[in-house]
């Protein structure tokens, strides 16, 4: 019998897809001579160049790559802006962590993440007014030794408290011009990418991201945001005036509309027919109106506050400044205290599930809230640190931040001991358990070792036990939430006059030193923290290398749409995702068949893709997936988008062309339905039980004959060079080839 006819070397096409590591396509593909198909320079598609030898992969498949590393942060600008809009990206990101479910109990907890993402913006804008108005203008230049020397204050020096204020109130307002600024300008590189919604993508709410046109819910957000900023500068201003003596009318008169603008916005953002489409169109209106408004308030709070010829009583802080900074914190513990509620009554509608899932929204929520409370705190206090030139010996000068803020700074210091000492003694306490589980699995792997590569095994040991400390992640993140919860909520504190070191020396006995210390290592902590991230994004944004490890945040948090907080980042799903199917529905038109193969995050992009997929493409499309967080972190995380119905409708999308390989030394991806082993039953039934196959990690602990080192460990790096995975390309590029 003759052999049958060789396949077509052009009928399959293997689109790979990096994770968060920023690989290049070369590395991608594996090929050093490539060329782009499709796409700019922040997201394309890449092949090997013709005419090139080994331009074909496993199979036979032509190559492709799809390179999106460059779209969270392309630029330095945009990287530099990722770092300092950290707190807005993550409360962005607890919106989408809420339960599973629909009405009342999901409405409830949207509003209140973007109630408690505008509060995050009134603290930015309360934050900034510290410095300016409380620091600098009322404190400083009420004193000659804080001017002296200071041309750039001293000219302001000697005018009427409330020009001063006046003036310097403008520092506030650019503040809020830059966040306008960058909360729009990002999303110009992804305009021509925005689809509308079809009927038929999933009705999973996976589908939803990237596949519909976020602008107009960011740009009522935005709005609003802004409007709440002015009016919460002119709050500032105007109880300063109100509580700064004299007969003035001006804080009666111009406070009522402030109150009612902020009302307004917080009116807004809870509702959610307002924010989401298709909302009518006298909302924009009102919303236009409402911006315009505040903008022309906040000028005619400025020329009233700089010219009433009431007079100012003098006294050691800005008048009704740190009331305000308190109880801002006791506002966004209330409300964090409020959602956990709300996410454990949404819960309770869906099955409520293993009792620490979740429950990622308050988390989230909380450690957003507590690093904007750290950042700001540390702005202040770093800000009259600079401004306090007191010689050892001498009477000081007062100009230090309100003791709200030294409060934050001490809450935030013990949240980070307290997480840290809990992580420890978590990881003490099961590390022998995940030592028994890590010797049971290399005893199953490699039963023949030999004597001499007892050292290697206990290498592998201990990447393993070390991968399976994720599943201990969940209960330290709660804790932290709850210690930063607990952090804010001490900071009311301030309200009553107290210093740290006073009242903890007073009540529990422990020397003011050490609290003073604590206060002292968590302002530098917090210093450094900020340091680190802004090198960190510089050096993401120039060295690859370095991408793999800091740019992992940013790929992950601005894979989701700002819904919550407008001046996040923004999300670049909304581009790759539809790139991802447009390229998919011409290769498949052109009569390709395609692989999808995705590594990490990539893997995530492609689940969102194949649920955007127009009937009938889906049965020339098979998937690949290795080093996948799907079920092991988003379906934890985000179980209201990823959950076993949502990896149902994939597998039934590709027809069950789709196989996951997962290694036990990965401390991010893991399996999808089953977690056996070669030669083990699976756990479930059907074609979602053959899905997974486990790769043995490394591939031996002896040193192979043609080598003079072992197999190295890969864990979470990915797998193309991996002969197994050649071999799943192969069986899924013949099962499409034989479908149909």
């Amino acid at each position: 019998m003759p052999d049958p006819p060789a396949p077509p070397t052009d009928d399959v096409v293997e689109l790979r897809v990096h994770g968060v590591s920023g690989a290049s396509a070369e590395q991608v593909l594996d090929r050093p001579n490539l060329t782009q198909v499709a796409g700019d320079r922040n997201g394309g598609f890449f092949r090997p160049r013709p005419g090139y030898p080994d331009t074909h992969g496993p199979g036979g498949v032509v190559l492709e790559a799809y390179r999106w590393s460059d779209l969270p942060s392309g630029t330095a600008v945009r990287t530099l802006s990722l770092v300092f809009l950290l707190p807005f990206m993550l409360c962005n990101v607890a919106f989408w962590m809420r339960p599973a479910g629909t009405g009342a109990r999901e409405l409830l907890v949207k509003a209140l993440c973007r109630l408690l993402a505008l509060l995050l913006t009134a603290l930015y804008v309360l934050s900034v007014a510290g410095v300016a108005l409380d620091l600098v203008a009322w404190k400083c230049m009420a004193s000659s030794r804080c001017l002296a020397g200071r041309s750039w204050l001293s000219w302001l020096g000697g005018q009427p408290v409330g020009l001063r204020l006046a003036v310097l109130a403008l520092v506030p307002a650019a503040a809020i011009g830059l966040v306008w600024w960058l909360g729009a300008r990002p999303a110009q590189t992804f305009e021509a990418f925005r689809t509308p919604p079809t009927s038929t993508v999933s009705a999973h709410q996976l589908a939803a991201v990237g596949q519909w046109d976020a602008a107009p819910v960011v740009w009522r957000l935005r709005a609003i945001h802004v409007t709440a900023a002015f009016a919460t500068l002119d709050a500032v201003l105007l109880s300063a005036r109100a509580g700064g003596g004299g007969a003035s009318s001006v804080a009666v008169v111009l406070g009522v509309p402030a109150g009612a603008v902020l009302a307004t916005c917080a009116v807004l953002v809870c509702w959610h027919a307002a924010i989401t489409p298709p909302a009518p169109g006298r909302v924009d209106r009102l919303i236009r109106i409402l911006r315009a408004f505040a903008c022309v308030l906040t000028a005619v709070v400025l020329v009233a506050v700089g010219t009433d010829p009431a007079p100012w009583r003098s006294g050691a802080g800005l008048p009704g400044y740190a009331v305000t900074v308190a109880g801002m914190f006791a506002a966004q513990t209330l409300l964090l205290l409020v959602l956990w509620a709300a996410v454990l009554w949404a819960r309770t509608g869906t099955g409520g599930g293993r009792p620490l899932r979740a429950l990622g929204a308050p988390v989230l929520g909380a450690v957003a809230t507590g690093l904007a409370v750290a950042f700001s705190a540390e702005l202040v206090y770093r800000a009259a640190d600079l401004l306090d030139r007191t010689d050892p010996g001498a009477e000081p000068i007062a100009v230090g931040p309100p003791l709200a803020y030294k409060w934050a700074i001490f809450g935030f210091f013990l949240a980070v001991l307290g997480a840290s000492a809990l992580a420890a003694v978590v990881g003490v306490l099961t590390r022998r358990a995940r030592c028994r589980a890590a010797t049971a699995i290399t005893g199953r792997d490699f039963p023949d070792a030999p004597p001499g590569a007892a050292p290697r095994l206990r290498q592998v040991q201990r990447a393993i036990a070390r991968a399976r400390f994720t599943e201990r992640l969940v209960p330290l993140a709660i804790s932290y939430a709850w210690l930063a919860g607990f952090g804010m909520a001490t900071s009311t504190v301030g309200l009553l006059g107290l210093e740290p070191g006073t009242l903890i020396e007073g009540w529990l006995e422990i020397p003011a030193a050490f609290v003073h210390f604590g206060i002292a290592t968590g302002s530098w902590v917090i210093a450094a923290l900020v340091l680190a991230l802004v090198i960190g994004g510089l050096f993401a944004y120039r060295t690859a290398e370095f991408r793999r490890y800091v740019g992992v945040l940013w790929d992950l948090g601005t894979f989701w749409p700002r819904m919550a907080h407008p001046f996040a980042p923004p999300c670049y799903a909304e581009r790759a995702v539809p790139e991802l199917a447009r390229r998919i529905a011409y290769l498949t038109g052109q009569g390709h068949r395609v692989l999808l193969t995705g590594h990490s995050h990539g893997s995530v992009l492609l689940a969102a893709t194949v649920l955007q997929l127009e009937p009938g493409a889906g049965d020339r499309v098979a998937l690949l997936t290795y080093g996948s967080p799907l079920r092991r972190l988003y379906s934890r995380w985000f179980p209201a988008y990823v959950n076993p119905e949502v990896l149902d409708e994939i597998g039934g999308r590709v027809g069950w062309r789709w196989l996951n390989l997962w290694r036990d030394t990965d401390p991010l991806g893991g399996w999808m339905f089953s977690p056996h082993r070669p030669g083990e039953p699976t756990v479930v039934a059907g074609p979602a039980g053959v899905v997974d196959r486990r790769l043995r990690d490394p591939a031996d602990v002896v040193v192979p004959p043609d080598d003079s080192v072992p197999p190295p460990i890969l864990g979470h790096w990915p797998a193309e060079s991996d002969p197994r995975f050649a071999d799943a390309v192969r069986e899924l590029v013949d099962r499409l080839r034989r479908s149909p």
